[in-house]
């Protein structure tokens, strides 16, 4: 059975969450965009799964289709890639009424969504995610971006697609390494705004669940980006564990440690030092501790305090004299909480 979530953001846009609605995509983005041209952009491992697929479906709904591929991993989420991608489509005379496609996991959306915005100063995209980052969190918002050396996420901007189209089937051929990155995101969405989606992922029982738990993760977001699409404000508490989680990436060279490994170690390095302040109910970093190592999550890192906060900041969340931190005052209750550069070394303990 069909879940749908709508969001409220940029031209208004819907997602679909159902088993086996891959073959059918073609069906569903024809009705939202009766675009020439499809362009989809997918990385060398999901388009050997379900390129084909895709294409086809497509195809048979009378677009047109080009497919940019490109090596999977990070470490290609830079600058060069897009400028490829944006050059790509010059070259094929894509125009403001054609569109994109995503078919990938975060680091594809994130590419192929900035990519449609910068082309002719924006067209449209449809966001399919693959993996299960994705499709709890990435893929819903209008975030788009790649890295530079000196951070992740430092080039990007908002930019909404005009349909999410999310089939947990294939979540079957994620690797068990993978599947754990997003549920780091998933614990995430419950440590900031529910208690409740917390207890459940906590329990386990993903067989029965993993369903509801998309589906609570992306109508929590959608929410939240419909108050505050451009982060402003609310939207800041998504960033729960990423201070510190990009950090940690950037002194791996982004390649050393996953986005979800280093997001769960984030949220224990800001949950135990805000505990020892007083800001955060004892116990807390303990609970999450648990249910990291339920998914077989790390829940620490070979580099020390004193560079991982040293590392932050570069970070995109700091403002002219402090950093935005997000911490829980309890498990589903986050807020923001700034800390000028003076007394971050202390609060951390450094």
């Amino acid at each position: 059975m069909m879940k749908k979530v709508s969001v409220n953001a940029g031209k208004g846009y819907e997602i679909l969450i159902e088993e086996g609605i891959l073959p059918y995509c073609g069906s569903y983005i024809k009705k939202i965009k009766p675009a020439k041209k499809v362009c989809v952009i997918s990385d060398t491992n999901v388009y050997k799964l379900y390129g084909k697929t895709v294409k086809e479906s497509l195809q048979k709904s009378g677009f047109e289709i080009i497919e940019f591929v490109f090596k999977a991993g990070e470490e290609s989420k830079t600058t060069k890639t897009v400028v490829s991608m944006v050059e790509f489509m010059a070259e094929n005379e894509m125009t403001r009424e054609d569109l994109v496609v995503a078919l990938g996991g975060g680091v594809c959306g994130d590419m192929a969504g900035f990519a449609s915005a910068i082309y002719l100063r924006g067209i449209d995209f449809v966001q399919i995610p693959t993996s299960l980052l994705a499709q709890v969190d990435s893929s819903v918002g209008g975030k788009t971006a790649v890295d530079l050396p000196q951070g992740k996420n430092l080039c990007g901007a908002f930019h909404q697609p005009i349909l999410v189209l999310i089939d947990p089937c294939t979540l079957k051929s994620l690797s068990t390494g993978y599947f754990s990155d997003g549920m780091a995101e998933a614990i995430k969405m419950g440590c900031i705004k529910s208690a409740s989606l917390f207890e459940k992922i906590a329990k386990n029982n993903l067989k029965e669940d993993l369903i509801d738990i998309i589906y609570e993760c992306v109508a929590l977001k959608a929410g939240v980006v419909e108050r505050d699409e451009k982060e402003h404000g609310e939207r800041a508490l998504l960033n729960f564990g990423h201070t510190a989680g990009h950090a940690i990436e950037k002194l791996h060279n982004f390649s050393g440690i996953s986005h979800g490994a280093a997001v769960g170690i984030g949220m224990l390095l800001i949950c135990e030092a805000a505990e020892r302040n007083g800001l955060t109910k004892k116990g807390c970093k303990s609970r999450i501790e648990e249910v990291l190592k339920t998914y077989n999550l790390p829940t620490g890192v070979d580099d020390s305090l004193s560079d991982i906060v040293s590392s932050m900041n570069a970070d995109k969340k700091r403002t002219g004299k402090d950093i935005k931190f997000i911490m829980i005052k309890d498990i589903g209750e986050g807020f923001i909480n700034p800390i000028e550069y003076k007394e971050i070394e202390r609060f951390f303990g450094v």
